[in-house]
């Protein structure tokens, strides 16, 4: 319990120390995943003037307007470091809450759905690792298959930008991850 507070504490520094973004910047938007900031733009919102970033994401090039005064609160965050892809690696490596088993399928997508929400990449790693786990004991319901290909698809985007590396290389890596528990 402590090591994941530690983990969350140094996540959260890292995600807030950035001054601001700059056109051309990689940055994460929860739940979509990592994007590129196309632009800044000024836009007048019920008469008040507002600057957006314009980012698009990476996987399918949605256009997201972000104000850039609601950075922190919605989330918006660097890529992980190289350093961070070891303690993502550690989270997916790490035990499972097994009591989860024994929730219904669709409390078990809610709390699931919450953690993908947070934008946090340790906790779509959780969501991943016992998503995945679960699925070489039963049948995911559909919801569940969703919700893990989608944790794998943000986990690999970001994964694969912050070691530079591609994705079947990086899901080989994580799946090599499993093969120790």
């Amino acid at each position: 319990m402590a090591e994941k507070k530690a983990i969350k504490q140094s996540e959260n520094k890292s995600s807030k120390k950035h001054p601001g973004f700059q056109p051309g910047d990689l940055a994460v938007y929860p739940a979509h995943g990592v994007g590129r900031i196309e632009s800044i733009e000024s836009r007048e919102i019920g008469g008040n003037e507002q600057d957006f970033y314009i980012m698009k994401i990476l996987e399918n090039s949605m256009v997201i307007m972000i104000p850039t005064k609601n950075v922190l609160s919605v989330g918006l965050r660097n890529i992980i470091s190289k350093d961070e892809v070891k303690k993502i690696y550690g989270v997916i490596q790490s035990k499972r809450n097994s009591s989860i088993d024994n929730q219904t399928w669709n409390r078990r997508y809610r709390e699931y759905m919450e953690k993908i929400k947070t934008g946090s990449l340790f906790d779509v790693g959780e969501v991943f690792r016992d998503l995945y786990l679960l699925k070489l004991t039963k049948d995911l319901s559909f919801g569940e298959r969703k919700l893990l290909d989608t944790a794998q698809g943000l986990l690999l985007k970001e994964l694969c930008i912050a070691k530079d590396k591609d994705e079947k290389s990086i899901m080989s890596e994580i799946e090599s991850l499993f093969d120790h528990q």
